[in-house]
């Protein structure tokens, strides 16, 4: 049998890219539903082939994953970068905490691009800049209307790389100059509420070079991390771990209690109050969701 990766799903016909480049059709076999086992993008597979006229298989095994995202169904993702535009939408910095949390959990290396740079003054780049960059995160800036998306390119290299962010920051529109092609439909942004309209309806993944992938991924504009409990959230603001022995209750969750090493660490200014504030807020949504569980 022969392996490769799938790198598009419409229903249930999977594209699946061999290392000579060639693409199969292919529907996976039914010992793998009895499994539950669905394949998704970015599986590596084990496929045999029906007709080579044709170009049609079927696929025979999907092999161990490294990672798996419910939403969107994808599978071995070697990094995510996380899209912020500046403006237009304006940051949603709410969002890309969740998304982080969300990444430290599932162990997926982010990179956070700040896109639309030309659209705001240099003092409000650097001040989201400088809050992530300072808690260790890769911090790369684009203008990718403008081309200007050099940064990018180096990241990609040797990764299979998923784009993320709402709709309307310009996921698309990077992918598009990367390959300097219209690949993706761009998204398009509403005059009247400044919000995005997502285009994207299904997952491809796009071959830039030997074991370098990239994919627009629809979503994430409803992004949940329900996987996480509210008990453990803090473990992935990674900021938080030089804190966490400082507080004097065991199950802390520093938000009401007292002595807490973590709302210590904030009005010293040693971890940042708007990160903190997000904290909160994302804590009370998760647990929210866990008391109205039953």
């Amino acid at each position: 049998m022969l392996q490769g990766i799938i790198i598009n799903c419409i229903s249930n016909l999977y594209k699946v890219e061999l290392e000579n480049n060639t693409i199969y059709t292919c529907i996976p076999r039914g010992k793998l539903k009895q499994e539950g086992l669905i394949p998704v993008v970015g599986d590596y597979v084990e496929i045999e082939i029906d007709s080579e006229e044709k170009k049609t298989g079927s696929i025979e095994k999907v092999l161990e994953r490294k990672n798996y995202i419910k939403r969107p169904k994808m599978a071995n993702l070697t990094q995510i970068i996380l899209v912020l535009s500046m403006k237009m939408p304006k940051p949603d910095l709410l969002l890309l905490d969740k998304q982080l949390a969300f990444l430290e959990f599932l162990k997926i290396k982010p990179v956070i691009c700040l896109n639309k740079i030309d659209l705001v003054k240099q003092e409000e780049i650097e001040e989201i800049e400088k809050i992530y960059s300072n808690i260790g995160y890769d911090v790369i800036k684009t203008e990718a209307k403008a081309g200007k998306i050099e940064f990018i390119k180096e990241k990609l290299k040797g990764n299979i790389t998923a784009f993320a962010g709402n709709s309307g920051v310009g996921k698309s529109t990077l992918i598009n100059s990367i390959f300097a092609s219209n690949i993706t439909e761009e998204g398009l942004i509403s005059i009247k509420n400044k919000k995005g309209k997502n285009t994207t309806t299904n997952i491809t993944l796009y071959k830039i070079d030997k074991d370098t992938y990239v994919a627009d991924t629809p979503g994430f504009s409803t992004f949940e991390i329900n996987e996480i409990e509210s008990n453990n959230l803090d473990r992935y603001f990674k900021e938080f771990n030089n804190y966490l022995t400082k507080c004097e209750y065991i199950g802390c969750n520093h938000i009401k209690e007292e002595k807490c090493g973590i709302k210590e660490a904030v009005e010293d200014e040693k971890i940042n109050l708007n990160r903190y504030n997000n904290y909160c807020k994302i804590y009370n949504q998760i647990k929210e969701k866990e008391d109205h569980r039953w």
